[in-house]
């Protein structure tokens, strides 16, 4: 995936005959291609803001947490932005050279957009490579969905089954195993029928989905992590906050205003953390958790 994001983008730029000829073919199809202003400003802040949903997305949180060496999280953190940030501006500037070099979408297989970078990997790279950005794709999808999978089954099974329907006993490790094997295939199950059959709309549904994870969890943990005069209630009041914002956004505020839901539930739940925080008393030993927590 990082040479197919890195080089791909490259080539096609070249095959266009630069960054400058590209922008000039964009420019005479559409000024809007290059002006970013065009989103208007609520599209352009959500488009800068979808950054703020990383934090509250279990599938990336928990690659932190099974980390086995906590003196190492900060290069994996810096790594981890490095390389998003760069594989980010690969994939928009695949879209930027993809419609420089077919200008129209009928030209594409199914006349879909999202078809331009497997056409463009066919077109500069023999079966070898194009098998190999293939596989990179793939992977990409697997490690992403494996996460999620295991994500919703740990969820579901110690924080649901076991701290609240089975509270107080012990549950086995085997036991554990078997009921999230049975999360994982009904997840599994699930999640390729609403991809079979909601396949036009998947692409916006991840989205409010990253929006409404992103404001109800991560504004939460930042402060978790940095305040310790975070309580229990201001995170409950944040995710509250977080999760309603994005739903009522969605369905009432955005198409009057444009904004991407995400940022204006990003800032309400850290709102609603703080003064819920300020409110309510924090843990007796504070102090200790959050010595324990740096150390």
């Amino acid at each position: 995936m990082i040479f197919g994001l890195t080089v791909l983008p490259a080539v096609a730029v070249a095959k266009v005959g630069g960054v400058n000829a590209m922008l000039s073919v964009l420019k005479a199809l559409d000024p809007k291609y290059v002006d970013p202003l065009s989103l208007g400003v609520g599209g352009l802040i959500g488009f800068l803001g979808i950054g703020l949903g990383s934090p509250g997305q279990p599938h990336i949180i928990v690659r932190y947490m099974s980390i086995d060496d906590p003196d190492r999280l900060r290069a994996s953190t810096v790594i981890g932005t490095f390389w998003n940030v760069v594989l980010a501006w690969g994939a928009i500037f695949v879209g930027l050279a993809g419609r420089a070099l077919y200008i129209d979408v009928n030209m594409l297989p199914g006349a879909s957009a999202e078809m331009i970078y497997l056409v463009l990997s066919s077109d500069f790279f023999g079966p070898l490579l194009y098998g190999l950005l293939m596989g990179g794709v793939f992977a990409a999808i697997l490690s992403t969905a494996d996460s999620q999978l295991l994500v919703v089954a740990s969820t579901i099974v110690r924080d649901f089954y076991q701290e609240i329907i089975n509270k107080g006993e012990q549950l086995s490790e085997e036991r554990a195993v078997f009921l999230s094997r049975i999360v994982v295939f009904v997840a599994g199950i699930f999640a390729m029928l609403l991809a079979y059959f909601a396949k036009d709309i998947i692409f916006w549904l991840v989205l409010f989905a990253w929006g409404g994870l992103g404001a109800a969890i991560g504004p939460t943990l930042i402060v978790s992590l940095y305040w310790k005069r975070t309580t229990k209630w201001g995170v409950v009041g944040g995710m509250i906050v977080g999760a309603l914002t994005t739903i009522i956004w969605k369905l009432y505020i955005r198409p009057i205003t444009g904004l991407y839901e995400l940022v204006p539930a990003f800032i309400f739940a850290l709102i609603a953390t703080i003064v819920v925080s300020l409110v309510t008393e924090p843990p007796e030993n504070v102090d200790e958790l959050m010595k324990d927590m740096v150390e």
